[in-house]
Formats: structure tokens, sequence, C-alpha cells
């Protein structure tokens, strides 16, 4: 039974990466039965902002990702992590540190001036005198001084870092709040947190929160540290790239369970499979499994996984979220032909929407490269015969397979190829080319409809 977390920082909004570890923590404790709990890192009160962390909020409202019990906000355990650093300083784990940042300074320059890596040298470490007065004093660990820091994780396998790569790094700033790696290890523990997936980013991190965690005399957790995304050209995700704030994905008209999909996959696969529900992820997540190398985002893999989510969406769930861009077409006597006919073609929601509008919306203007292509006078005679046509018949006209019994005589009556006829028809119709089929839109719009809006279009001269 795995217990994780997911922990952001309210300092920027929730981006695709972000979300990823978020799914894959969700996964693993879901599958295996246990908790899945979102900690609020806020502890830099300068950057954080309350609108990213209602947008966080709301990422993770709008995908589903539900999490176990309140969300824990970092800035209100204050009194619990000062607690623990005074326990590490009554048990001579931890001290305070009287070095000036001038002497800090030029320590660093004569161990770069050496060929060293800059480090603290523990001069205060076991100091005895009198402190200076005019400094306020940082409060550090005592990291071991020789061996090696291990663990083995869950992605990478064996770690090792060597003792003389990790110094006596602060806990407690001289203002006396404590700094990220040591809040996380006492949140963690307290929270009772078994195993951590994160990015790999914090794998520097973790042999300092070991140190933590074994000055405290706390259980390790698991670790997996998983690979970053990255852009096409291997390089590391720009917003450009699709580093964006997750719920910009909504206003692009992506689907909750196509990007979920998407996340899933830059970084883990199940043999050649492709699409993923949320129940066949919850059986088939490992992180055991996550590739050791990085992923590519692939916005065409996203756009492809969101087509076939809107293709394989029920009618009525579509109406209902095309409501949030501003289409509501719930009371459209047609509503099913109209959702059936243009989720085909839609790789977006707002593409699903346009499509939509097309049909319904009688057009106010005509695309100009479509009508300089197709529109001429023979044309427009041909249309004025076509509609006397539909106008003059008797039949039953309901269904498209009506039009298109009337109308593939009438093509070949007057020698027509058929893009002669239809793009004309879906220009007066639509006010655009790139409609769906003719005969699909005719039968959405009905008999009197199909008329008024090809003798408008004629009127107007198509334009």
């Amino acid at each position: 039974m795995a217990i994780t977390r997911f922990a952001p920082s309210p300092t920027g909004y929730l981006h695709i990466g972000g979300l990823r570890t978020a799914l894959y923590n969700y996964l693993w404790a879901r599958k295996t039965g246990g908790e899945f709990k979102l900690r609020i890192e806020d502890t830099d009160m300068a950057r954080n902002s309350e609108d990213a962390l209602k947008a966080i909020l709301q990422a993770f409202e709008w995908v589903g990702l539900d999490y176990d019990g309140e969300v824990e906000y970092q800035s209100k355990r204050m009194d619990i992590y000062k607690g623990y650093i005074q326990k590490l300083l009554d048990e001579d784990k931890a001290y305070y540190c009287y070095m000036s940042k001038e002497e800090l300074d030029a320590l660093r320059e004569s161990q770069t001036a050496a060929g060293l890596t800059p480090r603290y040298d523990g001069r205060y470490r076991d100091f005895k005198g009198t402190p200076p007065s005019d400094i306020s004093p940082v409060i550090r660990i005592k990291a071991p001084q020789e061996g090696e820091i291990c663990f083995i994780d869950g992605v990478k396998s064996d770690m090792v870092f060597s003792c003389d790569q990790v110094d006596d790094f602060i806990i407690a700033r001289s203002d006396g709040t404590p700094i990220y790696n040591f809040v996380v290890v006492i949140d963690d523990h307290l929270m009772g947190i078994t195993e951590v997936l994160r990015g790999d980013d914090h794998l520097t991190n973790t042999a300092k929160q070991i140190v933590i965690y074994e000055a405290l005399g706390f259980n390790v957790p698991k670790f997996y540290h998983i690979p970053m995304i990255n852009n096409p050209e291997g390089k590391k995700l720009s917003k450009r790239d699709g580093a964006t704030d997750v719920m910009e994905y909504k206003n692009l008209g992506y689907l909750p369970e196509a990007l979920l999909n998407f996340l899933v996959r830059l970084g883990w696969s199940h043999g050649d499979q492709e699409i993923f529900s949320m129940e066949e992820m919850l059986t088939l997540f490992d992180p055991n499994n996550i590739n050791k190398s990085s992923s590519c985002y692939n916005a065409e893999k996203l756009l492809w996984l969101n087509a076939h989510y809107i293709k394989n969406k029920p009618n009525q769930e579509l109406a209902e979220i095309l409501k949030f861009y501003d289409c509501e077409i719930h009371g459209h006597d047609k509503v099913e032909m109209i959702l059936d006919l243009c989720k085909e073609r839609a790789g977006t929601m707002l593409e699903l929407k346009n499509s939509i509008e097309l049909i319904i919306n009688t057009p106010s203007s005509y695309d100009e490269t479509g009508v300089n292509k197709f529109i001429n006078e023979d044309i427009v005679k041909i249309l004025e015969i076509y509609a006397k046509m539909i106008m003059d018949y008797e039949g039953e006209l309901h269904l498209a397979c009506d039009y298109e019994t009337i109308t593939k005589p009438f093509i070949a009556q007057y020698a027509l190829k058929m893009p002669q006829l239809f793009q004309p028809i879906r220009l007066a119709l639509t006010g655009s080319t790139q409609a769906p089929s003719v005969y699909d839109i005719m039968a959405i719009l009905g008999k009197n409809e199909v008329l008024k809006r090809i003798y408008t279009a004629i009127e107007k001269k198509f334009s």
C-alpha cells in the first residue's frame, strides 16, 4: 500500500510536467489501495500567488485527480518545523553558523581558484567560543564527513553519493525560517509518505534529505526520480513547446482524459498500447517501469489522442462540455446529427465548436479564396437551377441519403464534377469550403433553410 503525494509550489501555474508527476503518484497510490495526498509548498511568501494556487486546485478538479484528506499548507506548519530544528540543536546534530557573507564569498573564491568545488568548510561545526554579536546565524546540519549516502531509486537503480559531496548544509535561514529540503522531510514523515515520485531535477536534493531523515531517526521513503520531458529537439520544454498552464489546455479545447493519456505515455509504456482509459492506467501502471531516459513532447500525438476521445465521447457529454466554449446546442432538434457529423473531423473542442457554428449559424460572409476559386456566373446559374429542383421536389428530404438521391442525377445531367457543385453549396450554406459533408449539412438544416441560404448567397453575390 503506497502513500504518495504531490507538492506543488504556488509561485506559478501547474504545468504539464507537474501534472504528469501528480498523475504517476495518483495512479500508484490508487492501484495499491493506498492514499494520494496534496501539499502546497507555500513557504516562499514573497513569490506566492493566490491565482496560481487557485489554478492548481482547478487543474486537479478538471482532470479528476482526487486526493485524500485536506490540502496541507506548509505555511501553517512553521511551529512544527522549528520544533524539529530545535530537536537537532539539542541533540548536537545541528549548529549555529556565524559565517558572514564576506567570509563565505572569500572561501568560495579560494576554493574555485584551487580547482575545488565550492563548499562550506565546517568552521563553526564544533564552535565553542563567543558568537559574533553582529551576525544573525543560520543553522546547519552536521552531515556525515566520510562514507557514502546510498539509496535504491525505483527508476535509476543504485544511487551513491560520496559524503564529501554533501557539506553541512543550511536547514534554517538567519531569520529562523526553515529551508525546502528540511520541511519536505518533516512533511513527508508526518504525512506518512512511503513513496516519493518526482522529477529527476530533485536527485541531488535526495542525498541531503536522507541526511535529515537519518538525523531525525525517520524511515526513508522509496524514491523514484522521473526523467524530464524534453521538446522535439531534445532540449528543456519551453512554454512555446507546450510547457504551459494546465488550464490553458482546457481553454484550447483539450479533454482531460486525452491530456492524462498523453502524459502517462511520456515516460511509461505498456507494450505498443497508445490508448489508455483511467481504469487501464490504474491496472497497468507501475513506477518501476518508468523509462530511464527523457521523453519527448509530441503535439501531434496529443492532438490525435484528443480527436480519439472526442469521437468516442457520448454526444450529451460533448454538448455539456461545449457550454464552456459558449456553444449551446442542447435545445437544437438535430443535436445528435450535428455532433455525429462534426466530431468526426474535430481535433479539439474549439474545432468542434467552430464546425458546429458553421452549420447552425447563417453565414454573414463568404470565404474570399473559395469564392474566387469556385464561383462564377455559370455556377450561379447552376445553383439557381439546383435550388429550384429542391423547391419543386415533392418527395421526402429529411436524411442525407434523400439529398444524395436527387443530387447525383443532377450532377450527371449537367456534366459536373462533384467539387463544382459541392464547394459552391458549402460556401452558400456555411460561408466556408472546409465544412463537413454537404448532404449531412442539408439534412441538418432542412429544406427551407437550405433554400434560404442558397438564395441569400446568390443575392449577395457571395460577397
